[in-house]
Parts: C-alpha cells; sequence; structure tokens
C-alpha cells in the first residue's frame, strides 16, 4: 500500500494523462480519413459509391438525385471517395462532433440528363 503512495500523489499534482474530450480536441494527424462530405452539385448519382461501400451505409436513388448516408454505419475506409468518378465525394481532415441522437446524412440534387434523354431533347427541338 505504502509503495503505491508516490504514484497516487503524483497522479493527483501532476500533468492529466487524458483530455476533456470533446471540450479540449486534439489536431487531426496528416492524412486523417474524417467525416465524408458530398458535394450534389457535381456528383451525378451513379451510385457506384454505394456499390463499392463495404459498410452499405450509403443510398443512392438516380431518379429522384438523392444520395444519403448512415454516419454510424461508415467505417471511414475512403473506397467510396476512390471510387467516385466526379470526385464529389471527399472525407475532411477532422472528425464528426458527438451525437446524442442517431442523424442520417441526406443530401437532395437536381436529376442529370442521361445522353440518351440530351439527344431525344434535342431531335424534339429541331
Amino acid at each position: 500500500m505504502f509503495k503505491m503512495t508516490p504514484t497516487i500523489l503524483r497522479n493527483f499534482i501532476g500533468k492529466r494523462a487524458t483530455r476533456l474530450y470533446p471540450v479540449v480536441v486534439r489536431a487531426p494527424f496528416p492524412d486523417v480519413r474524417g467525416a465524408l462530405c458530398n458535394d450534389v452539385t457535381i456528383c451525378d448519382f451513379c451510385g457506384i459509391c454505394a456499390a463499392k461501400c463495404p459498410s452499405r451505409c450509403i443510398v443512392v436513388d438516380k431518379k429522384n438525385a438523392t444520395w444519403q448516408c448512415d454516419p454510424f454505419a461508415c467505417v471511414f475506409c475512403g473506397i467510396c471517395v476512390d471510387a467516385c468518378k466526379t470526385g464529389s465525394l471527399r472525407q475532411d481532415p477532422v472528425y464528426r462532433r458527438p451525437a446524442t441522437a442517431r442523424e442520417h446524412i441526406f443530401l437532395q440534387g437536381t436529376p442529370k440528363k442521361d445522353k440518351d434523354e440530351k439527344r431525344q431533347t434535342a431531335d424534339m427541338a429541331t
């Protein structure tokens, strides 16, 4: 018991070993894979990111131009970011803040016209 007393006193008086997260946040490491973000203005809603996602947390509806993600199911692997052909997906170098309720990321974009639809509208105009 008396052998532990100096260690106990050092722990009480000395610097804390942990941070008071989320009040004190550590700077992220270089090349950290953080929160998943999508820029729906350049997204073509092809669904490749949803198909490649190993945790199946992404759902894409091309017809309605919607993209949604369950961030609690995401494992932050970055496969969807690498597979995105338009470059609309990215991972910010910060982590999401702690949440008290389960939230889904739901983004609504504008439906893009297919090449066949563009040809049909061009034929109708002439």
